[in-house]
């Protein structure tokens, strides 16, 4: 598949998760406030969504190789963003977590972190790519980087986003070509100091007891994993149609934006939980076939990167829906009603639209078989 064909296919999942998701958000966000607001909404999501393909059509023409000598300074502006929501009277704490900074515009800094890594990994290991396996250049000191910056997020007790960026990082440096002995120790480190900072803690300690018997927790922390089981159930196979939901008219906390494919599954049934998946399915694969096609380092780890921060929460998200993990707090993406998440992946298509346009062309290719030269592949749009 070349990688012209990659990214319309990138493209085609995402408009239909965009189309899913401003009709999700209509229908959910109906019964989230009075009448003189309910369209708002919608009409806030629908400006959200024309900004950051607005930024996405920007991004697209843009060439990222420029921007490899000033990676240590976007790394440090990113965690200079994280560390202002620690920062009273910028940073903003809701529902107990200080995600956010208001900057004169509020936004969740972590998004752009994520974006941020990814770039530095994708420099590092494409300047030192001879010696990814080593200790020192190729697991010490980008891990250093990589677990600041997932630390930064994991304090701001945004747990989730911290799980899906480190599991993003480990695809990035896992292709990299890292040594996987270095890599298995990492993830068991990662696994000790996670579960000692869970066990230390009532709320997160909290919401796994609810995971294991929500409905025993269904005043507190199970409430939502409950109330999600259930709209699947009664969705069944042909969901109960479009607007139907019973659970978004209060009974399930947040079923506009963390929990929003549970009334999905309700009101589409399981073909329309299955076409969400298929979609994700389809980006994900069409960005590991334009990762494979783009030849430059840089460009290919980047790809595999902005996949991987997508796909990945899409995974946990549905999975905490399900009630197969514990609840994280994390967006469906393209999908939940919300500005930041929306506009930074949306950015990072941007970014991937670039990287099929700039790379680039591989050389001639040659049959084995017959041994005849074949036509150079065409990589820009």
């Amino acid at each position: 598949m070349s990688s012209k064909l990659s990214i319309i296919l990138v493209w085609i999942s995402v408009i239909c998760l965009l189309t899913i998701g401003l009709v999700m958000v209509a229908s959910t966000g109906v019964w989230i406030e009075a009448e003189d607001e309910q369209y708002s909404l919608l009409r806030r999501q629908a400006l959200f969504t024309i900004g950051g393909l607005i930024l996405a059509f920007i991004l697209s023409g843009f060439r990222f190789e420029v921007v490899r000598p000033y990676t240590w300074w976007i790394i440090g502006g990113a965690a200079l963003l994280l560390a202002l929501c620690y920062v009273p009277g910028i940073g903003r704490e809701v529902n107990g977590a200080r995600r956010w900074i208001n900057l004169g515009f509020q936004f969740q800094p972590s998004e752009c972190a994520k974006i941020c890594l990814i770039i530095f990994l994708a420099h590092w290991y494409a300047k030192y790519r001879d010696s990814a396996a080593t200790f020192v250049k190729g697991f010490l000191w980008p891990g250093i980087v990589f677990a600041f910056i997932i630390g930064l997020i994991f304090f701001e007790k945004d747990m989730g986003t911290a799980a899906a960026l480190g599991v993003a990082g480990f695809c990035v440096i896992f292709a990299a070509g890292a040594n996987l002995i270095y890599l298995g120790l990492s993830c068991v480190l990662g696994l000790i100091i996670g579960g000692y900072f869970i066990l230390g803690n009532e709320n997160r300690m909290g919401r796994i007891e609810a995971w294991r018997a929500p409905e025993a927790y269904m005043s507190g922390a199970g409430l939502q994993q409950a109330q999600a089981k259930l709209a699947m159930e009664l969705g069944g196979l042909n969901g109960t149609g479009l607007g139907n939901s019973t659970v978004k008219h209060g009974s399930l906390p947040f079923a506009h934006t963390d929990f929003i494919f549970a009334p999905l599954g309700e009101e589409f049934g399981l073909w329309g939980t299955m076409g969400v998946l298929l979609c994700f399915s389809l980006f994900c694969f069409a960005g590991i076939s334009l990762a494979i096609q783009t030849k430059d380092p840089f460009y290919r780890l980047l790809v595999v990167g902005i996949i991987a921060i997508i796909f990945c929460p899409a995974m946990l998200n549905i999975a905490v829906v399900t009630a197969a993990l514990p609840n994280t707090g994390l967006p469906l993406p393209f999908i939940s009603f919300g500005g930041t998440n929306l506009v930074f992946s949306l950015g990072a298509l941007g970014i991937l639209t670039s990287i099929q346009r700039h790379s680039p062309v591989p050389l001639p290719q040659y049959d084995i078989l017959s041994g005849k030269k074949e036509a150079s592949i065409d990589v820009r749009l």
